[in-house]
């Protein structure tokens, strides 16, 4: 017997100690919660991710299964099956995509709103979406929501963006839940104004981007502020 056989050998013997298996369900409920608040959609580098964490799971507890009794004959082989694999449907907007203008070899940076069906969060019911329009076709890269009190209640929520995901810098935005008619901010001791688009689901709420040439990520930012149509500051 040489050393590969002795390694066989140990790899089938039984742990003297055998543990419980891992409690899959919990171990994804619990990574879902903390990913709720922004997620970074990368397709399907991500799913692939998934599968890879998944597959070492379910190696490891074949690991510590006992040997199989050694039979006669080999078995039948298993008749094939064809693969299949449907697409998951498209993410449906809640109410219009908002345009940002700002264009991209992937298309046009756009943002929208979109569900949010959490159990633990019964009072936040949607976050917002940045994505990249061509066309018809709508592919969404980055998504954030609030996550404690509601999402409507007065005041900035799910602020995000400012950085480079798929090699394209995506502008910080968020939203504000009230009816504001300018949003600013301070920039390295300069006032920068932000671009506004009301949502279309509910006229209370304002959409906002800044421009990354003004404002390149989240953390060159002094708190934002929001005025009403009258000039008069809604904030603090």
């Amino acid at each position: 017997m040489n050393e590969l056989d002795d390694f066989r050998a140990a790899l089938r013997q039984p742990p003297e100690e055998p543990f419980a298996e891992p409690d899959l369900a919990r171990i994804m409920a619990d990574g879902t919660r903390l990913r709720r608040r922004r997620r970074v959609l990368t397709g399907a580098a991500g799913a692939a991710a998934a599968a890879a964490v998944v597959l070492v799971v379910v190696f490891a507890i074949q690991l510590r299964q006992p040997a199989p009794a050694p039979v006669a004959q080999p078995p039948s082989p298993a008749p094939s099956v064809s693969a299949t694999s449907t697409a998951a449907p498209a993410e449906r907007p809640i109410g219009a995509v908002v345009g940002t203008g700002i264009r991209t070899p992937d298309g046009e940076i756009v943002l929208y709103a979109r569900a949010v069906n959490e159990p633990s969060l019964p009072n936040v019911r949607f976050g917002l979406v940045a994505g990249f329009r061509s066309g018809s076709s709508l592919q969404a890269v980055l998504a954030t929501n609030e996550t404690r009190g509601t999402d409507l209640s007065f005041g900035f929520h799910a602020t995000d963006g400012g950085e480079v995901v798929r090699n394209q810098l995506i502008p910080v935005f968020g939203y504000f839940s009230g009816r504001a008619a300018r949003i600013t901010t301070t920039v390295r001791g300069k006032p920068v104004e932000a671009r506004l688009a009301t949502w279309t689901a509910d006229p209370t709420v304002v959409i906002f981007w800044f421009d990354p040439a003004e404002v390149p990520n989240s953390a060159v930012l002094t708190p934002l502020i929001a005025y009403d149509a009258d000039g008069k500051r809604l904030t603090k």
